[in-house]
């Protein structure tokens, strides 16, 4: 078989405009750890959530972890586009991630405010991965990283209104 059906990916230079491809696709390397893993965590509560508040939150956290799981091919292929590689192992691709397991089995309320929390991290490192796209020249990867911010705001939200005694 010739070398040309056995392509390997490498990271390219890209010729867009933005100054620091790798600094804004390393940080989004982050966000997609957050995301896969804030999406396992999600699919954790819906199927263990018990209770009077089981409707409510195993409904919810379905619709995130589906929304979270769509994130990921967008957030990983964006960091394609700026020519660079994602993680190609689970144990690489969840490394750096802020998400906190959940530990011990828990309750309806603490398992929603676990997940506020975690989406509040996130949308923290993605405001961080606005100011550092900003810094880049990276018009696309700020508007990808604000609507991400958004969707987890909103999540945050939802999940501690949703908790609240």
């Amino acid at each position: 078989m010739t070398q040309a059906l056995k392509p390997t990916p490498e990271v390219v230079d890209i010729k867009t405009g933005v100054t620091d491809a790798k600094a804004v696709a390393k940080e989004l390397s982050k966000v997609l750890a957050d995301t896969y893993n804030l999406t396992i965590k999600t699919h954790a509560v819906h199927w263990n959530v018990e209770g009077p508040m089981f409707y409510a939150v195993h409904n919810l956290t379905e619709g995130q972890y589906g929304e979270l799981f769509a994130a990921a091919d967008v957030i990983a292929e964006r960091i394609r586009a700026l020519g660079h590689l994602t993680a190609m192992s689970p144990k690489e691709l969840l490394k750096g991630s802020v998400v906190t397991d959940i530990g011990d089995v828990a309750d309806a309320i603490t398992l929603c405010n676990s997940l506020a929390e975690d989406h509040s991290k996130v949308a923290k490192r993605l405001h961080d991965v606005i100011e550092k796209a900003g810094k880049a020249g990276d018009p696309v990867t700020e508007d990808l990283a604000t609507a991400r911010a958004a969707v987890h705001e909103k999540a945050a939200w939802m999940l501690r209104a949703l908790a609240t005694t």
